[in-house]
């Protein structure tokens, strides 16, 4: 008699579970699940730092200056070591990167809004005032900005509102493009036009029926522009012109640390590395954002 042959319940399973998998991952990369997390657990640093600090980020501790981290062969003391002055590196990076958070937020949000505005303003208004916000977008793109903030920031001395109004207008040129573009294709439309029929206010229209659906591609422009800050903001303090002590950031961690490059490169090692996890990290979130939120790429 021949022999039937009969598949289990969990074999069956296998290529179910496998193919979940596969769908899962070609939705969601390896690589976009790990900046995810790695913003998430930035985020959660930034938030929680008081609470995280092993020590006083500006405490001084002269007899363990420069102790070597712990797989340098330091102790637990410092899992990261300390600097010159027997600052903890651990503690110091942890508020370094709340403040690097920060001020690339604040900044971000701040050149997001004046980008909004001023594109809202052009597509309304057009004619001539639509040529003046495109005078000062182009004169904007055209202009060093890292040469303009440490001749602002040289003129007139640097506080930390000062320092986040200045990144604030970083990149507002992209976003003053984006929604002018947009909110000119959104008026040919329907939706926006109908709203404005019944008797709605530009700032309900442009507020309630318009900004909602263009905000996705602002979002990815918001990804682009965060990163950029990061970097802005590190170079700045890296040249003694941004985050002043004895508050500290990820910059200015850096900038300390150069000095101290041949005989104690820790110092500088940690804060590296977060600049280039993190910005990594939002690039790669932001453009898989791009790829998820454009219907042109769907």
């Amino acid at each position: 008699m021949a022999s039937i042959e009969t598949t289990s319940p969990a074999a069956e399973a296998a290529p179910a579970e496998r193919g979940k998998l596969s769908r899962f991952l070609e939705a969601y990369p390896p690589l976009v699940l790990f900046g995810g997390a790695w913003i998430v657990a930035m985020l959660a640093v930034a938030l929680l730092a008081d609470l995280l600090t092993p020590y006083v980020f500006s405490a001084l501790d002269l007899k363990a200056r420069l102790a070597p981290p712990v797989f340098m062969g330091g102790t637990w003391a410092h899992p990261l070591g300390t600097d010159e002055l027997g600052r903890d590196v651990l503690s110091r990076l942890i508020i370094s990167i709340r403040i690097s958070l920060l001020i690339a937020f604040a900044s971000t949000i701040l050149s997001a809004t004046i980008g909004v505005l001023l594109g809202f303003i052009a597509a309304h208004f057009r004619g001539w005032v639509e040529q003046v916000v495109l005078t000062l977008i182009d004169f904007q793109a055209s202009m060093p900005f890292m040469i303009i903030a440490l001749a602002v920031l040289a003129f007139f001395g640097n506080t930390l509102t000062l320092f986040i109004c200045l990144m604030g207008f970083y990149g507002w040129e992209r976003a003053a493009r984006i929604a002018r573009g947009l909110t000119i294709a959104a008026n040919e439309q329907g939706y926006a036009a109908a709203v404005r029929d019944i008797g709605a206010s530009p700032l309900r229209v442009y507020g309630l029926h318009v900004l909602p659906n263009i905000a996705s591609t602002l979002i990815v422009s918001v990804t682009l522009t965060f990163p950029e800050v990061i970097l802005l903001e590190s170079g700045l303090s890296f040249l003694g012109l941004g985050v002043q002590p004895p508050m500290t950031s990820l910059g200015n961690m850096v900038g300390y640390g150069r000095e101290y490059l041949q005989s104690a490169p820790w110092i500088l090692l940690a804060p590296s590395a977060v600049i280039v996890l993190t910005t990594f990290s939002i690039s790669m979130v932001g453009d898989w954002l791009r790829d998820r939120l454009d219907p042109t790429l769907r």
